[in-house]
């Protein structure tokens, strides 16, 4: 007989489970005494439940299988909901485990009490209460299950504290081990008849389940059918952004001329769930529900759930192992036409790599420039979202997987917490996290997160004294009636140096190269505060051009 918290962490361990992120809370003592008899897991003290949430989603994303974060009741779950969208709109497995009161208190207004279903329903693929310390066990291999089957995302499940206190026996049948779909011969066959009647191909690469393998694999069934590949909104590290078949990425800022090609396009091969609304600029480029474009759609989910989209041939699959599947396709005699059409993309997105200079002492596209030639090719890089990200987005090329850690939920706050899990699991490899000032400052108290656990990760923030993105739009809607969007911030490297991290700022782009040396050498969580101009709003704008261009459509609509 064990307790409900013993089982819990045993079954925790059995699904290879290493890091538990969490803010302790008294709900689950018993479950954070458990650990403390495991040497296998380990708990990941955070700041805040949103960080730890962020924490496990990311660990899900590099894993392929559910990172873990256990929260307290009331306050600590809400907390957590920023991570679960996170991990429900990117697709990733994830298991949010939450302290409850004790079951006698069902029904009563019991301190910090919170219906988890009616919390978290309409983000995660199952909740559920744990009703006995006999039923954890099974409840566990459910959530598991349930993370990674179809589309992955993220289960929550509910512990009543009294559940971790009391004894019983693990009941749960031995469950299946799930195993990936491989595509049926006759589908890809029938992939191979479709392409071979095509003039204007395009892979659109963007699964949220994916692997170093499939990688290689995409890469060589672009390189036999001289096929140009995109990759959808932050999935940029699907492909070698080097390959000569390596056309873009269709995020925000996308460049004109990828757009009329994804347009022209007259077959799309969408691996994963990646039509989403960044990816087809508003569902404008491909639009519902009947295409114009004809659709392959390769997902474990095809054919069950296709958003707003009907395909024309629907594989459910495991898109990594089509992708290896692909790679071993016959090839055959294709028209000279595609071999234009994709050395003409491949050309308009490497003249989208020339970096565009912007104003100010410190020039973000050159920084960006030099990470992305002085990186390992194994660095992982991570970002939350604001204008800072269209830089990194345009200006980095990713060459391997996994590189990427960025939410394509859009959330700020991501980058840090995805930098602390992506070190605790690879502690061997260079990790950076960008991030601009309103956006580092939404989990700036996972700084001591990182710290406190020794990790040596670069924390680059890009610091213009403005939420940009919004400040953007309110220039061009609203020229010159700026509200809301100014931030007073401290002093970064100062605030880095008191939480004990390397800390310091630079203030021309020529001190950035020493200036990244030393934090990478340092041995100790890093801070590099980038002092940059205001106007340089974005890779393609200035706040001048945007009022000036505002002021023009006013005088247009006026004369009109």
């Amino acid at each position: 007989m064990q307790t409900g918290a013993q089982i819990l962490i045993e079954q925790l361990v059995a699904e290879g489970v290493a890091h538990v992120f969490t803010v302790p809370g008294e709900s689950f003592l018993a479950a954070l005494d458990a650990m403390h008899g495991s040497p296998a897991i380990s708990p990941i003290t955070c700041r805040n439940e949103g960080g730890a949430a962020m924490m496990a989603e990311a660990t899900g994303k590099l894993l392929g299988a559910p990172g873990v974060a256990l929260v307290t009741r009331g306050p600590g779950a809400a907390n957590a909901v920023a991570g679960v969208y996170i991990a429900h709109q990117d697709a990733t497995p994830m298991l949010l485990l939450v302290g409850l009161p004790p079951r006698r208190m069902d029904g009563l207004p019991a301190f910090q009490n919170i219906d988890i279903t009616a919390l978290f329903g309409s983000i995660a693929k199952w909740c559920a209460v744990v009703p006995s310390a006999a039923e954890l066990a099974r409840h566990l291999q459910e959530a598991f299950s349930v993370a990674n089957s179809g589309r992955p995302g993220p289960v929550v499940l509910g512990l009543p504290e009294d559940v971790l206190l009391e004894t019983g026996e693990a009941t749960a049948p031995a469950r299946p081990m799930l195993s990936a779909l491989a595509p049926p011969p006759g589908a890809i066959e029938h992939l191979r008849l479709l392409l071979a009647n095509a003039e204007t191909p395009l892979v659109i690469a963007g699964s949220s389940v994916w692997g170093r393998d499939a990688a290689r694999g995409l890469a060589t069934f672009a390189d036999t059918f001289d096929i140009p590949v995109i990759t959808s909104f932050r999935r940029q590290d699907h492909i070698d952004n080097r390959h000569r078949c390596y056309v873009g990425h269709a995020g925000l800022g996308l460049d004109p001329l990828l757009a009329t090609g994804i347009r022209a396009s007259d077959l799309l091969i969408v691996l994963g769930d990646a039509l989403g609304d960044i990816t087809t600029q508003g569902f404008t480029l491909v639009q519902p529900p009947h295409a114009k474009q004809k659709i392959v759609h390769i997902a474990q989910n095809a054919g069950e759930d296709f958003g707003l989209y009907v395909s024309n041939l629907a594989i459910r699959a495991s898109p990594e192992l089509t992708a290896l599947a692909l790679a071993k396709m016959p090839g055959f005699v294709t028209a000279q036409t595609w071999a234009t059409w994709r050395r003409d993309l491949r050309s308009a997105y490497e003249a989208t790599k020339s970096p565009k200079t912007t104003p100010g002492k410190v020039r973000l596209e050159e920084i960006i420039a030099m990470l992305s030639e002085t990186l390992p090719p194994s660095a992982i890089v991570c970002n939350g979202a604001g204008n800072y990200a269209a830089f990194l987005h345009r200006y980095f090329s990713y060459k391997s997987y996994p590189t990427q850690l960025a939410p394509v939920a859009g959330s700020m706050g991501y980058g840090l917490p995805a930098a602390i899990a992506a070190k605790l699991m690879h502690p061997e490899r260079t990790v950076v996290a960008l991030a601009g000032d309103g956006c580092f400052q939404m989990t700036q108290q996972e700084l001591q997160t990182a710290v406190q656990f020794g990790l040596p990760i670069v924390i680059i923030i890009a610091n213009n004294g403005t939420l940009g993105t919004i400040r953007m739009h309110q220039e061009y809607h609203y020229p010159g009636r700026v509200i809301a969007t100014s931030l007073i911030n401290p002093d970064f490297a100062a605030l880095a140096q008191s939480c004990g991290a390397h800390g310091e700022r630079v203030n021309a782009t020529a001190e950035f190269p020493a200036a990244l040396e030393r934090a990478l050498s340092s041995g100790k969580t890093a801070v590099i505060e980038l002092k940059l101009d205001p106007e340089a709003i974005s890779p393609n704008q200035t706040i001048a051009n945007l009022r000036a261009v505002s002021k023009m459509r006013s005088i247009s609509f006026i004369r009109d």
